[in-house]
């Protein structure tokens, strides 16, 4: 079996994950967009905590995103949200060649062949208790949403050893080259900044909660380890999740992973905060996004994974 720590190539092998091995200047190839893909075809529906937000079905998904390609959007990452079937234990349907994101992937491959097509790959969305499943399950839906086309995989369920487990898997299918593999390494178990987002995805656990595998909100000496333990498993990204409360984590992800691209996640609390401090006339909000970005790029963000991708394709020139 190749060596893990030989393989560079999936790094850099599509031109939009070429220009992350870059300085951190905000460009639209900067931006990632965070989209919610759902099993009624016909979907657009919108998420209240979420404003400006919807959960897209795939018959609408190429006429969304048409638009904001044309003003430069060059990646999103994909959320399958399954609201009309059955959950079960291990998310069966999660690598469903009909669901909503092995669907999404082929569909955007075909319509925008040069959006860099990243695909969230984490199970709570999928299981009856809305937990993350074993690390096998996680890899075998993994190497699935690579073998439909994405260019990217990222486990965002934390658990020890995924990295690695999907590398292996990446390797056996002779794939590794050519799929990116974006860790969520220091992700924090935040008690408020990502219920936007479970509201969104219908994610929230039935059961306990999630602090035994994401990070203490206080733990930047294992954030660091966390990164450490990736990087050495096959990571070529490396992200900090939220963002705008873990500045220092971004800047101590840079410092000890220099040559590697940084991502941070404005996370949907995040969004939605700013959002509706502007709403209520606290500040203006392309300002505020402005200086949200200042801040991610300033720590050592490489990519911004941000809802406020639409806007901010706008505010920018290029």
């Amino acid at each position: 079996m190749t060596s893990i720590s030989s393989i560079l190539h999936s790094g850099y092998h599509h031109p939009t994950s070429r220009q992350w091995q870059s300085g951190n200047v905000l460009r639209k190839v900067s931006l990632m967009y965070p989209i919610f893909i759902t099993d009624d075809p016909n979907a657009a529906d919108e998420i209240k905590s979420l404003p400006g937000q919807k959960r897209w079905g795939i018959n609408k998904l190429q006429g969304f995103l048409k638009p904001l390609v044309e003003k430069g959007l060059s990646s999103v990452i994909l959320f399958g949200v399954p609201l009309k079937v059955e959950r079960d234990s291990t998310g069966t349907l999660a690598d469903d060649p009909n669901g909503p994101v092995i669907q999404g992937v082929k569909l955007i491959r075909k319509e925008f062949p040069d959006l860099f097509v990243a695909c969230d790959v984490c199970l709570c969305e999928y299981t009856d208790h809305g937990h993350c499943a074993s690390i096998a399950r996680i890899a075998e839906v993994a190497v699935a949403y690579a073998k439909a086309g994405a260019h990217c995989v990222a486990p965002s369920d934390m658990m020890d050893g995924r990295i690695k487990a999907i590398k292996e898997r990446l390797i056996e299918a002779g794939i590794s080259h050519r799929v990116c593999l974006m860790s969520y390494s220091a992700k924090f178990a935040t008690t408020c900044f990502y219920g936007p987002f479970r509201d969104a995805a219908q994610s929230a656990p039935t059961f306990g909660d999630r602090k035994c595998y994401q990070l203490p909100p206080n733990a930047s000496g294992l954030a660091r380890r966390a990164i450490r333990r990736d990087l050495t498993e096959g990571a070529d990204i490396i992200m900090v999740k939220p963002g705008m409360p873990y500045l220092d984590v971004v800047k101590d992800a840079k410092l000890q992973s220099p040559d590697v691209p940084i991502a941070v996640y404005q996370v949907s609390g995040e969004y939605a905060m700013i959002w509706r401090a502007a709403e209520a006339g606290v500040f203006e909000l392309k300002t505020a996004v402005m200086e949200s970005m200042e801040g991610f790029l300033r720590a050592g963000a490489t990519l911004i994974l941000s809802y406020y991708t639409p806007l901010l394709l706008e505010w920018l020139e290029n």
